[in-house]
């Protein structure tokens, strides 16, 4: 990368530190081939307290600063296999960042509109106490979400809210792996 990476690490043991250290750097090198002209790179791997009923987490966040534009995407994992999650929270942090400036240079090309991008729809469903539920999307189906895919806070979210969000297909059928609330309504109408 021709801009220098910061990388803070938060709360985390030396030997959790000493092990991502490397797969940081690795993975914030790979940068400049999806966009050469980012300003500013800032990634933050932390586990940022601990839950005693649900488990600690890890998240990784990262701050990249292209010209228009401030790209910022987290990811957390809960701690179940030490070693194994703090890896998934930094790759997944990553290939999010990489998606979203990928994304960003099709915009900026003006092959694509912003607002076609992603999916969006409506939270239609909410199981707030077991944590999860359903967004209706824009054609109309049904979505499955947890509550670790909402990057804005699981607790923020409201039935009808507007959301946007990246399926994949889960054991039971699709689900949402990335939900992030929108600050605007939907360009369509629910169905009831």
């Amino acid at each position: 990368m021709n801009v220098p990476v910061k990388v803070v690490y938060r709360n985390l043991l030396p030997q959790y530190k000493e092990g991502v250290q490397g797969e940081v750097r690795l993975l914030s090198g790979k940068l400049d081939k999806f966009h050469p002209d980012i300003i500013s790179c800032r990634i933050v791997v932390e586990m940022p307290h601990k839950h005693h009923h649900e488990g600690n987490l890890f998240r990784a966040t990262i701050t990249l600063n292209v010209p228009d534009k401030q790209i910022v995407v987290s990811r957390e994992h809960p701690l179940s296999q030490i070693r194994e999650n703090i890896y998934v929270a930094v790759r997944h942090a990553f290939d999010d960042a990489i998606r979203q400036l990928e994304e960003y240079d099709l915009v900026k090309s003006r092959d694509v509109k912003d607002h076609d991008l992603i999916p969006h729809g409506v939270v239609s469903k909410l199981f707030a106490r077991q944590g999860y539920g359903f967004i209706e999307g824009s054609d109309g189906r049904e979505i499955y979400f947890h509550k670790n895919s909402v990057l804005d806070g699981f607790n923020k979210l409201k039935l009808g809210i507007a959301v946007r969000f990246e399926e994949e297909e889960g054991e039971k059928g699709p689900q949402a792996s990335t939900v992030k609330i929108l600050r605007t309504a939907p360009t369509y109408r629910r169905r009831h």
